[in-house]
């Protein structure tokens, strides 16, 4: 490389710095400042214990992760058995317990019109724990992506354990949230995200 083409090289690569070091980096793991004062001045927590504030923001990063993973296996499970068995699979694969439990859960939420639906998708409807039971009724279809069904059922319920806590207020200690950590590590590590 000659040296006005090294000099040229070196110069953009300054510049690039300059112009990346001007633009507001915003990662998929945090929120933009103006989002989070709406949210601040929307839900009042102006109004709201200080103590108990600061006690949940924790909590909310550890859900904020459990949700994205339970939402990856319903993504995953649906995925795998469009795949294999069809538009049809809820119908095909599901059984009738789970599928009548989904349903009657939606029946509920369809009557407060005035609140959000979880979905469209009838899998939207499944408690987690069901997720499992939805696998092993198509155990040949994702026998290839997990070490076993107990190994995946001990994941779920040990994040499902965690997600209830959290869901009711509660605070994990540290080892329980290096524990989902670890559980969604290694799930990511032998499915895939």
């Amino acid at each position: 490389m000659d040296d006005d083409k090294l000099y040229a090289f070196v110069l953009r690569g300054e510049l690039t710095k300059v112009a990346l070091g001007k633009t507001e980096v915003v990662s998929k793991h945090s929120s933009s400042d103006a989002l989070v004062q709406e949210y601040i001045e929307t839900l009042s927590l102006d109004l709201l214990d200080d103590e108990c504030i600061n006690a949940s923001k924790p909590m909310a990063t550890v859900y904020t992760a459990i949700s994205a993973f339970e939402n990856m296996v319903r993504r995953f499970i649906s995925k795998t058995l469009m795949e294999h068995r069809g538009e049809n699979w809820w119908e095909t694969c599901v059984s009738e317990r789970i599928r009548k439990l989904a349903e009657s859960r939606r029946i509920e939420e369809e009557k407060i019109r005035w609140h959000t639906q979880r979905g469209y998708s009838m899998i939207n409807y499944t408690e987690f724990g069901d997720l499992i039971s939805i696998m092993q009724q198509n155990i040949v279809l994702f026998e290839p992506h997990i070490v076993s069904i107990d190994w995946a059922r001990q994941i779920i319920q040990t994040l499902e354990r965690s997600r209830n806590v959290i869901m009711h207020s509660g605070e994990l200690e540290r080892k329980d949230v290096e524990r989902v950590g670890t559980n969604i590590r290694d799930w990511i590590s032998q499915v895939g995200g």
